[in-house]
């Protein structure tokens, strides 16, 4: 039997959870029908791309290249910015149905290179542009095409002539709970480019619909003994446990919560939400 064989058939046992951990994590989440509170069920208009980086998502996350657990509680993907883009790019961006000439799509470049049935390796490729990504091209040129023309690409738009980035994200299992992590940047460019490279931990917010009273936190815990460039974050989420993340030299630990921004998006929600199912609670 090989070792994937073998992880296989092992699988079942207690401490043996191959499948625990996986790429649960969509890349693009925001306007799905299960985010969707509104009086007449326009998806699309009530949890925009646009609101996707200000907003909690109550049944699902999103991000590139991200993986999770099998209940997606504790969720990791990386978000990338190229010093062009006016925002972080954390989630893949398309056009929504009624913006599309052939309806929903998304607007990226991207890979899945591999990946076993237990997860213990996965791999994939995102081609991220060195310009700043033509957010409003893409969607003002497809509103100008009708359903017998051609869809309007990323591609079309030279933003990938001008130099890109290609992002090889790996993830390998050396136990069904411990993970090794790398992303691999390459210049596609004839110039040097600048990428910022932004591993993110977060959980799903599930306290703010009263689902769970006792809410997970991260916490900074110190350097790790063994290696003093290791420094270490602490997960502890009360249905799945204690993860630490240990991270390789980072210039920085940033910690926030997952909460709506509701001094950016407060009038929206005042004008969308529903006292039957509240979109957060506001302390």
């Amino acid at each position: 039997m090989t070792a994937e064989a073998d992880r296989l058939a092992s699988n079942n046992l207690p401490d043996q959870p191959w499948y625990l951990w996986g790429p649960y994590l969509a890349e693009r989440a925001w306007g799905t029908v299960r985010e969707d509170y509104s009086a007449n069920g326009d998806a699309w208009n009530y949890f925009p791309h646009d609101h996707a980086r200000s907003r909690a998502f109550r049944w699902s996350e999103d991000g590139i290249g991200g993986i999770s657990d099998n209940k997606q509680r504790l969720c990791f993907a990386f978000a990338f910015w190229n010093e062009r883009d006016k925002i972080l790019k954390e989630r893949l961006f398309g056009l929504t149905g009624p913006q599309g000439n052939h309806g929903e799509d998304v607007k990226e470049v991207y890979f899945y290179t591999d990946n076993t049935p237990t997860h213990s390796y996965m791999r994939m490729t995102y081609c991220y542009p060195q310009a700043a990504f033509p957010y409003n091209e893409l969607i003002n040129k497809n509103a100008t095409r009708s359903k017998l023309e051609t869809e309007f690409e990323l591609w079309h738009t030279g933003v990938l002539e001008a130099g890109f980035f290609d992002i090889d994200i790996e993830y390998a299992k050396a136990t069904p709970d411990d993970l090794l992590i790398r992303v691999t940047a390459t210049n596609r460019g004839q110039n040097q480019a600048r990428l910022h490279i932004l591993p993110t931990l977060w959980f799903r917010n599930t306290w703010s619909w009263g689902r769970h009273h006792d809410r997970p936190n991260l916490y900074a815990v110190g350097r790790a003994k063994e290696r003093s460039n290791l420094q270490i974050i602490e997960a502890a989420h009360p249905e799945l446990g204690n993860y630490r993340l240990y991270c390789d030299s980072p210039s920085e630990l940033l910690f926030t919560e997952n909460e709506t921004n509701t001094e950016r998006l407060g009038p929206f929600l005042t004008l969308h939400g529903s006292s039957k199912t509240p979109l957060m609670t506001i302390s």
